[in-house]
């Protein structure tokens, strides 16, 4: 059996469980965990430094949310244009007001 290393050269196969209850994840929080797996600092490092990701992993996750909202503005323009050519107008207009 061959094991699977990750793209980073990485051997830590941790995982970690997000869970919601009643809903999906909002763009925010896959940001968040996007943006924990770019960006990782040990707290042992000299804090200037450690600062210093900290503050670029937040930046991070406000870049990455900002575009998954503008994607998801996206997706629902084009379900929209879809739904209507299709002959679902009040179906399309529900969409539009998500």
């Amino acid at each position: 059996m061959m094991e699977s290393i990750p793209a980073n050269g990485s051997t830590d196969f941790s995982v970690n469980v997000h869970t919601t209850q009643n809903r999906g994840m909002t763009p925010e929080e896959i940001a968040k965990i996007c943006a924990d797996k770019i960006v990782s600092v040990s707290q042992d490092s000299h804090p200037v430094i450690r600062d210093q990701a900290i503050e670029f992993k937040e930046n991070i996750t406000r870049l990455l949310s900002f575009y998954m909202k503008q994607a998801i503005k996206s997706d629902r323009t084009t379900i929209y244009n879809e739904l209507v050519k299709s002959g679902h107008s009040e179906l399309a207009e529900f969409i539009r007001r998500l």
